[in-house]
């Protein structure tokens, strides 16, 4: 599993946020959406691995996300309980 920080881009005042750490099973490329622990649907705009860095302390990149469009059909996935709905 690869550990990541979720960074919100606020795209209308322009800023970033820390969300929170993550794990996935293969790391995101930008353009791909993502469903977050929070239950919503994220567009991943960067990914940033980090240099010179010791990756068994802790995560190993920032992915920067912005919140998936209304419109989209990955807007409209909610409610899935990852261990009860996906797990086998």
């Amino acid at each position: 599993m690869l550990r990541v920080i979720l960074v919100m881009h606020d795209v209308e005042h322009n800023d970033y946020y820390r969300m929170n750490k993550t794990y996935f099973e293969s790391m995101p490329v930008a353009g791909q959406y993502i469903y977050n622990t929070d239950a919503n649907a994220y567009l991943v705009e960067e990914v940033i691995s980090f240099a010179g860095y010791v990756s068994s302390k802790g995560a190993i990149a920032v992915v920067v996300v912005t919140p998936a469009d209304e419109d989209k059909p990955v807007s409209k996935i909610y409610g899935l309980d990852i261990e009860e709905d996906l797990d086998d």
